[in-house]
């Protein structure tokens, strides 16, 4: 079994009581169909396990397949920064479907971001060491495709169906 290679830390993005008994680490792609099917999963997750569990998103972009992957995921450090990166997480997933360079600006006036500011980032590719940070840390811990899934360290190399999932995540609890 894999284990993850870089400890969560206050570096991350962490929802929930970071010293929960569990934490849950996707790697995931913003542009990835199968990491939209996973993201109500573990949204369903988050309320089964409340108190119990918390949930790490760490960017792996799919570039080389995914246009929009790298400039959601800077969309979403953008976003971060501001102290508003979970609802640009779940702004990204929910309209997954139409990602574009004129979607990213209008998902950030939706979040009362400044528009102009993140374009300007893009451009610069100002958060693109954030994002290249967390790629790396996935490739050491042996991710090699969107989603991947720790459970308390441990990649979680099964289905991640919710019912897999809940199982995965008791079995840690025990």
């Amino acid at each position: 079994m894999t284990k993850l290679s870089v400890a969560v830390s206050a570096k991350d993005h962490i929802q929930g009581d970071p010293h929960a008994p569990l934490a849950l680490v996707e790697y995931g792609d913003y542009q990835c169909p199968s990491c939209g099917q996973a993201y109500p999963i573990v949204k369903r997750l988050q309320k089964h396990f409340a108190k119990r569990m918390s949930f790490v998103f760490r960017n792996f972009p799919l570039t080389q397949i995914h246009e929009y992957a790298e400039p959601a995921a800077e969309t979403a450090e953008f976003a971060g920064v501001q102290h508003k990166f979970w609802e640009m997480h779940d702004l990204l997933y929910e309209n997954q479907g139409s990602l574009d360079d004129g979607l990213l600006l209008q998902l950030s006036q939706q979040l009362s971001l400044d528009p102009n500011a993140l374009a300007e980032a893009l451009e610069s590719k100002q958060f693109e060491p954030r994002v290249r940070s967390d790629f790396s840390s996935g490739v050491r811990s042996g991710v090699n495709g969107t989603p991947t899934f720790f459970i308390n360290g441990q990649r979680h190399d099964g289905s991640y169906d919710y019912a897999s999932m809940v199982e995965a995540i008791d079995g840690a609890l025990e």
